[in-house]
Parts: C-alpha cells; structure tokens; sequence
C-alpha cells in the first residue's frame, strides 16, 4: 500500500519482469503471473477460448493441464457466450474477468494483482476476492496484491509493505502497517491545511485554487 507515485505499479512491472531495475536485482523461484494492466498478455485477435490455451502457455503449462481447468476458468469469468469472440471485442469489465479466471485456476506459484480489479463491476469484485483468500489459505502460493481498497487488504493479507517514494516505511501485520499509513495521510492533511501558501503551482495563476473543504 502506499500513496500515488509511491513505486507500487513499478515494483510489480519489475517483478513481473516488463521492467528491469536500474540497480539491484530480483530473485523470484516459482511460476508467475500477474494482472497488471487491462489486456495485458491477451492477443486481441484471437478469441477467448484461444487466449485460455495461450495464457496457459506462457504459464508453462500443457495443453491437457489447461483442458482440464478450462470449463471452471470459463465459468468462473461469465463469458460462456463470448468465448468465441475476439477479445478485441471485449469490455475492459470482461477482459479482467477472463484474466483474472485464468490467473486463478491456472494456478502460478506467484501471482501480482494490481489495482485492476477496480475495473470489474461489485459483483465480480467480492468474487474475486472471495477465491483470492480461498488461494491464499493454500500455503504454497503467493499472492502480492497492491490496492487502495483497505478493506480488501485487511481481508486477504496477513502482511502488508507500506511504500512511499519507492522506499518501504514499515512492513509487518497488516492492521499495523494500515494504522501507520492512514496516521501519515492524517499529518499530511494537517499540512496542507492552507491550500492559499500553496508555493508549487502550475499555469498563469489566473484562476487559483484558495480553499477546500470536505462537508
């Protein structure tokens, strides 16, 4: 967890390998997948039921390993009648369901959500939290989830990293490090109390922002 800007997206891109860190190096043993942008990994010419067998590819696994999760994948998703349409053509609501399916079932050591599952209606959303924590309870996989939904992070991490300017500031028990985020952003509200001494403004200063207030 952390502000915008703290380096979350950029910790998971470096996990999942898309990008490379400038210094420093990353040691992952076991199978990863992850769920970082809306698409990502899916050919968009090919239709949902090719893009199963694909993903289960590039997760390393056979085409029977796949086969064999392939009706729960699709349900899970509530595709059933697209499946066979390009995913081109699908919603981002449905493109994250389909990825998230595969994610799931096709069952990596090592799975990074990022905030995408905000793109899914409510309904899918506890869904997908529901078999997250249902994952979890398996201790031989990892899930590194990052949210700003507090709640869901309560209720599926039992540890939690807070990071700021792409520095951790506490890791440990997940109510712990909650505490100490949301006392941060409180001081950070004191601070900022009096938007008029504002001194990092951008634009001709013609209109200014002077005041807020939350009622």
């Amino acid at each position: 967890i952390g502000p915008n800007g703290a380096g979350k997206s950029t910790i998971l891109k470096i996990l999942s390998r898309i990008t490379y860190p400038s210094s420093g190096e990353v040691v992952l043993r076991g199978r990863v997948a992850s769920l970082l942008e809306v698409g990502t990994g899916f050919n968009p010419e090919l239709t949902g039921r090719e893009n199963i067998f694909l993903n289960g590819a590039i997760l390393g696994m056979t085409k029977s390993e796949i086969g064999s999760k392939f009706d729960e994948i699709v349900e899970f998703a509530e595709i059933g009648n697209f499946l066979d349409t390009p995913v081109k053509r699908y919603s981002s609501g449905m493109y994250i369901r389909l990825a998230f399916s595969i994610a799931a079932y096709l069952e990596p050591e090592i799975l990074l959500i990022d905030e995408v599952l905000a793109v899914g209606d409510a309904k899918f959303q506890r869904k997908s939290i529901g078999k997250m924590d249902q994952v979890t309870s398996n201790k031989k996989r990892t899930i590194i989830f990052v949210s700003h939904d507090l709640g869901a992070i309560k209720k599926i991490c039992k540890r939690c990293i807070l990071i700021d300017k792409g520095r951790i500031i506490k890791i440990g028990p997940t109510d712990s490090v909650i505490n100490t985020y949301l006392e941060r952003i409180d001081k950070d509200i004191d601070r900022n109390d009096s938007v008029i001494k504002t001194t990092n403004r951008t634009g001709t200063g013609k209109v200014r922002i002077v005041s807020v207030k939350i009622e």
